[in-house]
């Protein structure tokens, strides 16, 4: 929740929070206007705010922690696919399979809310299977019904849609997409090729 998302709830002016906390008028006004960030602040000036609005200090800087988490992941999931289609290809289908039901991976990421993680592997394996004609495990048939909101492109086709200043590129790449993945909304349609 924003600054201004709780002063509005906890019916606070800006005025009040500046007289009551004694952080400078300019900051909270800064805060709140977005030109400076919450978490860029002084722990003492997100604690003086935190106390006269009655919240912990962590639930003001929430909502900028998580974001700069999932920016942090974003080009870390293109990591993430890659260290996977490395497993693929050094372990073999069938031992990745194994692997990868024995470890709970999917089930353990999922519950960390790592969804994107957790879903390219459950497609990873719904795929692996398909190929290799094994049995679709069960375990995991309540993930299955799960899906993300928007679609993830590789890094590298959004980098040329942006280039080319076009989603070409983009709905290119879909009709080639692995129907496992594309069921999560992930668009993969390259796991084999791998340097």
């Amino acid at each position: 929740m924003s600054l201004n998302e709780v002063l509005a709830q906890k019916n606070i002016t800006k005025y009040r929070l500046w007289k009551e906390s004694g952080v400078p008028q300019a900051t909270i006004s800064d805060i709140c206007t977005g030109k400076t960030k919450i978490e860029k602040c002084s722990a003492e000036t997100i604690y003086r705010i935190a106390k006269v609005l009655d919240v912990s200090m962590e639930s003001l800087i929430a909502p900028a922690v998580k974001s700069i988490d999932e920016e942090r992941r974003r080009p870390s999931f293109d990591v993430f696919k890659s260290n996977v289609c490395h497993q693929v290809k050094d372990l073999g289908d069938i031992p990745f399979i194994i692997q990868l039901l024995q470890s709970n991976q999917i089930r353990k990421l999922y519950e960390k809310k790592w969804y994107p993680e957790a879903l390219y592997l459950l497609a990873m394996l719904d795929y692996l299977s398909r190929e290799n004609n094994v049995p679709i495990c069960k375990n995991y048939n309540d993930i299955r019904n799960s899906k993300l909101q928007t679609l993830i492109y590789p890094s590298s086709v959004v980098i040329l849609c942006q280039t080319m200043k076009s989603d070409e590129p983009k709905k290119e790449i879909i009709r080639m997409a692995i129907p496992e993945f594309l069921r999560f909304n992930i668009v993969e349609c390259e796991v084999r090729n791998v340097c």
